[in-house]
């Protein structure tokens, strides 16, 4: 019905040009994320650590939404969500956590720091555009 592909159309339209942070201390996966996420004509900004990501959003106050390694060295995905979180800018920013290993608790640790939701590495492609368009949406109404 028509209906069901305007929404389709909406989702898809959702991520349009919109500005994700994608934070990683791989650039391996910054790249294939970064790859993904751009297919969708979101545009992307990196970071390698916790430090270089609060940086960029310092200089990209516009920045719909957080991709974060939780496992970084120096300042890890933990104390990096915490900092975001301080900010009034980015209290309702969704930041999605990316660990390696789903560890009963990781995701209450993840929560507990400040982030919206989480997901595991590999990252699928498909749950993480369905984690950004949930939480994207929220964002359009």
């Amino acid at each position: 019905t028509a209906k069901v592909d305007k929404k389709l159309n909406l989702l898809n339209n959702i991520l349009n040009g919109k500005k994700a942070l994608i934070v990683d201390d791989d650039v391996r996966n910054i790249y294939s994320l970064t790859k993904s996420l751009e297919a969708f004509k979101m545009n992307i900004i990196t970071a390698i650590d916790g430090k270089e990501a609060l940086l960029a959003l310092e200089e990209n106050p516009d920045t719909d939404m957080v991709l974060l390694d939780m496992m970084m060295p120096n300042m890890d995905g933990y104390e990096t969500a915490v900092q975001i979180r301080k900010n009034p800018l980015f209290k309702k920013m969704p930041v999605i956590a990316v660990t390696a290993k789903a560890m009963t608790g990781d995701r209450e640790k993840c929560i507990k720091a400040g982030a919206s939701d989480y997901i595991t590495k590999p990252v699928d492609v498909d749950q993480l555009l369905s984690l950004l368009r949930v939480w994207l949406y929220d964002k359009n109404n």
